[in-house]
C-alpha cells in the first residue's frame, strides 16, 4: 500500500480482505479455563445461572459474589491464562483486586473474538456532524485499524504502562486509538475535546503521558474546533510528551512541528497485525479524570478484567441488548458513558454501536430522531439535558421520523425530572418503550441504579432510578453514621460490598482516594450523593452532597471553578455553588468580592469568563455573578456555602444554624446584593 497520507476513511477501510491473520492470532490466545476460587464453592456455568430470574440471580450476587462473578468472568471473557481466585476486597481499606493471577487482553475481548465469529458484521456506525454521512465500520476493519495504530504507538517507544491522552472527538479512530493502547498495556486518558489547553495540559502533567493522539480538528453542530492548536498549546508545558500523533478530519491541514507525527501516513505503512499483551486483571486500563470538590481533577483509575466485566454486563442486562440491536448512546468518548457505552461494554457484547459526532439541535430538533430512523436504534441513551432542551421545540421534529426500531430508552448523567421523562417516554417511545433512569459515576465503571433489570413486567416509577444491578447492596446512612432501615427514609448513598467495576484508585493519590470514598462512612463505599428510599425499597437520587455540581451532565469541582477566578487580580475571593437551570440542570453561581479600586464592574466579569473558559471549558462558565463585599465564613475561615446556595434559590426565612458565623450581619449584605442586581 502507498505511504502517502490517506484520508480517515481509507485507514478505516484499509482491511486486507480474505486474509487470515486474525486466525492466527486467535489460536494463540487461550480459552478460558475453569476457576479456581479459595473462598467459594465450586463455579457453575454463567449459562445456566443467567436462567435464574431476577430475584434469585440478585439474591445469590449478594449472598455468594464469588459464584456469581466468578461464573460470569470465566464464560463471558477470554482469558490468556484462568484467573485463581475471584477477589480479594475489603472496604474499611479501600482495597479493592479482582480475578487476582488471571492475564486478559480488553481488545482481544472487544475485537478477535467478534472478528473470530462475525466478521463482517457492523462494530461502529459513525454518525458524522453532516446528516446522512454516515461510516459503517465492521469488526474486522476495526480490529485491523487498531493493529496499525497499535504498530504505530510501538514504534514510536509506546509501551506497557505508557499513558497516553487521547484528545480527539467521538470517532472510529478515537476508539481505535483507545483499543490499540489497550493492546499494548498503555494506558490511555481521554481528555474531552471542549477543554482548555490549561486544562488538557494540567491531566497531560499529572498522568506524565508519554504521547498525545489528536485530530487537526474537530466538527460539531456546523463549526470547526481547532484541537491541534489546543494541544500545540498544551504540550509547551508538558515536558513528558515525546510525540504528538495527528490525524485528519478535514481537509484543512494542520501546522505540524517537531514532535508531530502524521497518523494516518504512517498507520498506513504498518502491520494490520499486532500480537495482544498479556496483562493481569489489575493492570492498569484508564484513566478518566473527574471534577473533585478540591479544585484538582483527580485520575480515576479503572482496570482491565473487573471493569470490561462489569461495562458488558450492565449493558447487555440493563438495555436488554439483543443480538442484532443497534445501541444508540450519545455520549462522547471524553466521558465515562462514552467509555462504558459508546466502546468497551457494547463492543465486548459484539453490538453495532453509534458514534454521535453532532449534536441534538443541528441542523434542526429532529437529528436524534432522524438518525434513529435511519440507522434503526434499538436503544437510546441520552442525557436529561439534552430533553429538557428538546421539548420546547413542537412534537413534530419527532413524530415526523419512524421510530418504531426503539425498544429500550435511557437517560444519564444526572436525575431526569418528571416532565423530560414523561415527554422522552410518551413522545419519544410512543409509551411503549422501558425507560431506565441509570444512575451510576465515573468511579462506579457502570450503572448500579436502574429500574431494569427486574422481574418481567415489573414497574417502572418515573423520574426513578428504583432498583440496584446485580452485587450492588445500597445503603442509606444518617448524619451520626448510623444505618437508615425501611422505606421512607433518606440518607447518605452508600454500598456495603464492593463489585469488580469500581475505580481502584486516584492516579499518585492514594490518600485522597481513600478520604473520599471510604473514610467518611468506614466499610462503606460513600458515593457522594444523596438518596431517598421509598416504602416499596426503591431509590430516588437527590444529588450531590458535597461541592460538585453538575452541567448538562458534566461533573464541576466548585473549587477548580473558584480557582480559575481567583487568578483574576481584582478578585481575591469567591464562592462558587450549583443554581437549578431548567436545561442544563445545574449552573454555576459565582459570588465574587473585588477590590475596591476595581475599576469598570462590567469588564472584570467579562474578564472572569474569559478566564474561566480558557482554564476550565466554557461549560464551566458560571451563569449568574453576584458581586458582594464578604462573604459568609465560620470563625475557622471556612465559607458557608450552604448559605449561599440559600440565598440564591429567596429561601431565606430558613437560615437554620448561623451560630458558628463570624458575622452574620453578613447573610442581610448578599440579601441585599442580590436584589439590587435584578431591579
Amino acid at each position: 500500500m502507498a505511504t502517502g497520507r490517506v484520508p480517515q476513511t481509507l485507514v478505516i477501510n484499509m482491511a486486507a480482505r480474505g486474509t487470515g491473520f486474525f486466525w492466527t492470532l486467535l489460536r494463540r490466545c487461550r480459552a478460558p479455563g475453569p476457576v479456581r476460587t479459595r473462598t467459594g464453592p465450586g463455579q457453575h456455568s454463567w449459562t445456566r445461572l443467567s436462567r435464574l430470574a431476577h430475584r434469585d440471580l440478585y439474591r445469590l450476587s449478594i449472598t455468594d459474589p464469588d459464584q456469581f462473578w466468578g461464573s460470569a468472568a470465566a464464560d463471558r471473557l477470554r482469558w490468556e491464562e484462568p484467573f485463581d481466585r475471584v477477589r480479594d476486597c475489603d472496604l474499611s481499606t479501600g482495597k479493592i483486586r479482582w480475578f487476582l493471577g488471571g492475564k486478559i487482553n480488553v481488545s482481544v475481548n472487544c475485537l478477535d473474538v467478534n472478528v473470530e465469529k462475525h466478521p463482517d458484521r457492523v462494530a461502529l456506525i459513525w454518525e458524522r456532524d453532516e446528516p446522512g454521512t454516515e461510516v459503517k465500520v465492521t469488526y474486522r476493519e476495526l480490529l485491523e485499524t487498531t493493529c496499525r495504530l497499535a504498530n504505530t504507538l510501538k514504534s514510536h517507544g509506546i509501551q506497557k504502562g505508557d499513558r497516553v491522552a487521547i484528545y480527539m472527538p467521538v470517532s472510529p479512530l478515537a476508539v481505535a486509538a483507545m483499543l490499540a493502547c489497550a493492546r499494548l498495556g498503555a494506558v490511555h486518558t481521554v481528555v474531552f475535546a471542549g477543554f482548555s489547553a490549561e486544562a488538557l495540559a494540567g491531566r497531560i502533567q499529572d498522568a506524565q503521558c508519554k504521547a498525545v493522539v489528536t485530530f487537526n480538528q474537530g466538527v460539531r453542530g456546523g463549526r470547526l474546533i481547532d484541537l491541534k492548536a489546543t494541544v500545540d498549546a498544551a504540550v509547551k508545558s508538558c515536558p513528558t510528551v515525546q510525540h504528538v500523533f495527528v490525524a485528519q478530519r478535514t481537509e484543512n491541514p494542520a501546522v505540524m512541528g517537531q514532535l508531530d507525527v502524521p497518523l494516518e501516513e504512517v498507520m498506513s505503512s504498518q502491520a494490520s497485525v499486532c500480537p495482544p499483551e498479556p496483562l493481569d486483571s489489575e493492570d492498569f486500563l484508564f484513566l478518566l479524570y473527574t471534577s473533585g470538590s478540591t479544585g484538582r481533577p483527580k485520575g480515576l483509575v479503572h482496570t482491565q478484567a473487573g471493569y470490561l466485566l462489569y461495562a458488558s454486563l450492565t449493558h447487555q442486562y440493563v438495555f436488554d441488548h439483543q443480538d442484532g440491536d443497534v445501541f444508540g448512546c450519545m455520549a462522547d468518548v471524553g466521558w465515562i458513558t462514552g467509555h462504558s457505552y459508546v466502546v468497551y461494554g457494547p463492543l465486548c457484547n459484539g453490538a453495532t454501536t453509534v458514534l454521535f459526532e453532532s449534536t441534538p439541535v443541528y441542523p434542526d430538533p429532529g437529528r436524534y430522531w432522524e438518525t434513529v430512523q435511519r440507522l434503526r436504534i434499538s436503544q437510546f441513551y441520552g442525557a436529561p439535558t439534552a430533553l429538557r432542551l428538546l421539548l420546547k421545540y413542537d412534537e413534530s421534529f419527532v413524530k415526523k421520523y419512524d421510530r418504531s426500531s426503539l425498544r429500550t430508552l435511557g437517560s444519564v448523567g444526572e436525575p431526569i425530572n418528571h416532565e423530560a421523562w414523561h415527554w422522552f417516554h410518551r413522545v419519544v417511545g410512543d409509551g411503549r418503550c422501558p425507560l431506565v433512569d441509570t444512575w451510576w459515576q465515573t468511579e462506579t465503571g457502570g450503572v448500579c441504579i436502574a429500574p431494569r433489570p427486574a422481574e418481567e413486567g415489573a414497574a417502572i416509577v418515573p423520574a426513578m432510578a428504583m432498583r440496584p444491578f446485580f452485587g450492588i447492596q445500597p445503603e442509606l446512612m444518617g448524619e451520626k453514621g448510623e444505618c437508615l432501615s425501611g422505606g421512607g427514609v433518606g440518607g447518605a448513598l452508600c454500598i456495603s460490598q464492593p463489585w469488580p467495576g469500581m475505580a481502584r484508585g486516584i492516579y499518585g493519590d492514594r490518600q485522597r482516594f481513600l478520604e473520599a470514598y471510604f473514610k467518611p462512612f468506614p466499610g462503606y463505599y460513600f458515593t457522594g450523593d444523596g438518596a431517598l428510599r421509598s416504602d416499596d425499597g426503591f431509590y430516588q437520587i437527590t444529588g450531590r452532597m458535597d461541592d460538585v455540581i453538575n452541567v448538562s451532565g458534566h461533573r464541576l469541582g466548585t473549587a477548580e471553578i473558584e480557582d480559575a477566578l481567583d487568578e483574576h487580580p481584582d478578585v481575591p475571593e469567591t464562592a462558587v455553588i450549583g443554581f437549578p437551570h431548567e436545561i442544563k440542570g445545574e449552573v454555576p453561581f459565582a459570588f465574587v468580592v473585588l477590590k475596591e479600586d476595581s475599576g469598570l464592574r462590567p469588564l472584570v466579569l467579562q474578564q472572569l469568563r474569559e478566564l474561566v473558559s480558557t482554564k476550565i471549558a466554557r461549560h464551566a462558565v458560571p451563569e449568574h455573578f453576584l458581586v458582594v463585599k464578604r462573604l459568609p465564613k465560620t470563625r475557622s475561615g471556612k465559607i458557608m456555602r450552604r448559605l449561599l446556595r440559600k440565598v440564591a434559590m429567596g429561601t431565606t426565612s430558613d437560615l437554620g444554624d448561623v451560630s458558628t458565623l463570624e458575622d452574620p450581619s453578613v447573610v442581610e449584605e448578599i440579601i441585599e446584593a442580590l436584589e439590587r442586581s435584578r431591579k
